[in-house]
């Protein structure tokens, strides 16, 4: 070696740890188990990154979104890695605010699942990575079918389903026939609502952005829920989303549940789950179209353009979302307790299999989901739950609190769809999408 060359490679080591030397990575994410997780083991980034220390900003999921956003939209540049969702990716990519992942052969960019890499990147490039992702799936009690002498198919209708939750639904014995969000919000009762309109033929905006909200789709759709839920549901429905689900589906209090399919590994764990041994799973319902009948959703890292600690911010990214990151949770916690959804090698894990008897399920249901052809009649949006615009997130709020009511019978399904309708409308006009 010359000593020039040796003097370029010296320096080049030299600006390599300089990018990591004294270096504070602020992380924005999200209260769930899999984050706290990942903080636990930062530690083991930080040992093999001398010079990068990680600090944690840790918030619910409503107030993390509120923070990032205007952090994002200001270009405030308090965080170097944000927790962004599958909604937020593909606008901010498009706005320009996120910088594009830095993937290398060793990443193995080809090992994400296909929906959910879709999904992040932006003209071929990925600008967020996932670290888990999740569809939706119908969870139910085998034992309970079984008594009723029901055989669940793999994907059974609307129909099938509540003719098992007339059956099975039994009050006195604390059973009930279906459990479903009730709670209003663009990301509680409005990601299972717009998957039943989805399926039933429906869609949020036309190819002009007009709101469909009023068409027979979505009669038939939300007739169809309030009247499932009031015959065969919990009472007080409408103030139950996810957690409150689990809680009555793990103390044995739900035939079944259509949920995010994170929700398996916490049912079928004997630790959380009266019930663990009695539980099977299905693709979710469908009705006149299989199309969007599951949702699509993942929690992302992504790096704002405003930081100015890329090369730390990259490293710890492919860290956290890699394979060997999902081996060391295997080692610290086990493999029922990995983050999923994300990568084809971990379903093709054996020691996974083993402990996941939701694996396969869960699989399809993501590999199913398409953001880019979620409804029957052609939508000029992406997103399979939501529309992947920014003023989504305004009128799924206003249009959940709408069907919340509907739900508890402060107002009728028909009113509660016109009301709803006239707020879209009113929103997507001020907006600019249409006059």
């Amino acid at each position: 070696m010359n000593l020039r060359t040796a003097s370029l490679l010296a320096a080049a080591l030299l600006s390599a740890g300089a990018a990591h030397a004294n270096t504070e990575l602020v992380i924005a994410t999200v209260n769930n188990g899999h984050m706290i997780e990942m903080q636990k083991l930062g530690k083991h980034f930080e040992a093999a990154n001398p010079g990068v220390k990680l600090k944690w900003v840790t918030l619910e999921e409503g107030v993390l979104r509120q923070r990032v956003t205007t952090d994002i939209a200001t270009k405030g540049g308090q965080f170097d890695i944000m927790t962004i969702g599958l909604y937020e990716a593909p606008i901010w990519s498009k706005k320009g605010w996120l910088k594009p992942i830095a993937t290398d052969a060793a990443y193995d960019v080809d090992d994400l699942l296909p929906a959910i890499r879709s999904g992040l990147s932006h003209e071929g490039k990925l600008y967020a990575a996932p670290f888990y992702a999740e569809s939706s799936m119908l969870m139910y009690r085998k034992d309970l079918a079984d008594k009723a002498g029901v055989q669940m198919p793999e994907q059974p209708t609307w129909a099938q389903v509540k003719d098992f939750a007339a059956k099975a639904h039994d009050p006195k014995a604390g059973v009930y026939g279906m459990c479903l969000r009730g709670k209003p919000g663009w990301g509680d009762n409005m990601a299972l609502l717009t998957t039943m309109v989805n399926t039933h033929g429906g869609q949020w905006f036309d190819m002009q952005w007009k709101p469909q909200i009023d068409s027979k789709p979505w009669k038939d759709a939300i007739g169809f829920y309030v009247d499932l839920m009031k015959q065969y549901g919990p009472p007080g429905a409408s103030a139950n989303s996810f957690n409150e689900n689990l809680a009555l589906f793990n103390e044995g209090k739900c035939a079944m549940w259509v949920d995010a399919t994170i929700a398996a590994s916490f049912i079928s764990d004997p630790k959380q789950s009266k019930v663990a041994d009695k539980v099977a799973f299905a693709q979710a319902p469908v009705a006149t179209t299989p199309k969007g009948a599951n949702w699509l959703w993942s929690w992302n890292l992504a790096i704002p353009a405003s930081s100015t600690k890329d090369a730390a911010a990259q490293a710890f990214i492919k860290w956290a979302t890699s394979r060997d990151y999902i081996n060391l949770v295997a080692k610290e916690q086990g493999w029922a307790m990995v983050p999923t959804g994300t990568r084809k090698s971990t379903y093709a894990n054996p020691e996974f299999q083993k402990v996941a008897k939701f694996a396969a399920a869960e699989k399809k249901a993501i590999d199913s989901a398409n953001p880019n052809d979620s409804t029957l009649p052609k939508s000029p949006y992406v997103g399979v739950q939501y529309a992947a615009i920014p003023e989504f997130q305004a009128i799924g709020i206003a249009v959940g609190q709408q069907m919340s009511a509907a739900l508890s019978g402060k107002v009728t399904v028909e009113q509660a769809l016109k009301t709803a309708q006239t707020m879209a409308e009113r929103e997507m006009k001020k907006a600019g999408y249409y006059k």
